[in-house]
């Protein structure tokens, strides 16, 4: 199936995927479930494909060599956001450690009132076990393989046989 997806199907796909998952976010966080800044920080790939998937879909029919060199570019910043996701999803589990900032702890000095601390260690919600941050992995890996499926992608040839 991945074989047939050609530079503008991948990057069409890719759109709608990004798209889907942040305004799932969105909607997750306008039901009460406040961000901490990891969260909020594994959304910035998202912001940066989402446009760019769009373009190079509107593009791929003209500059076909274009749009699979920025596949590619979506390729890597999809799989540091999943690997990024992965470290957000360990200091979850309490597998490794995360920033100093992450248990939302005060000390340091007067805590900012105007402001939700939210822990970054300790996961808001679980969906079938597995966190938010895990999730976004998971995502951003599928974004990733999407995005080289359709690097790859050479189109048929013209070469009469």
């Amino acid at each position: 199936m991945l074989e047939n997806l050609n530079p503008q199907k991948a990057s069409l796909a890719l759109f709608v995927i990004a798209a889907a998952t942040l305004v799932g976010a969105w909607i997750f966080q306008f039901a009460g479930y406040d961000p901490c800044h990891l969260c909020l920080q594994q959304r910035w790939p998202y912001y940066f494909a989402i446009p760019f998937s769009l373009l190079l879909s509107v593009s791929a029919g003209k500059t076909p060599k274009g749009a699979r060199r920025g596949l590619y570019l979506l390729a890597v910043v999809m799989l540091g956001s999943a690997i990024f996701g992965a470290y957000h999803a360990g200091v979850e589990w309490k597998w490794w450690p995360g920033p100093d900032t992450c248990s939302g702890d005060i000390s340091g000095g007067l805590p900012d009132l105007t402001r939700v601390v939210v822990a970054c260690n300790e996961a808001a919600l679980r969906i079938l076990g597995i966190s938010l941050a895990g999730w976004n992995a998971i995502i951003s890996a599928a974004l990733a393989v999407i995005a080289l499926a359709g690097a790859r992608h050479q189109g048929s040839s013209s070469v009469s046989q």
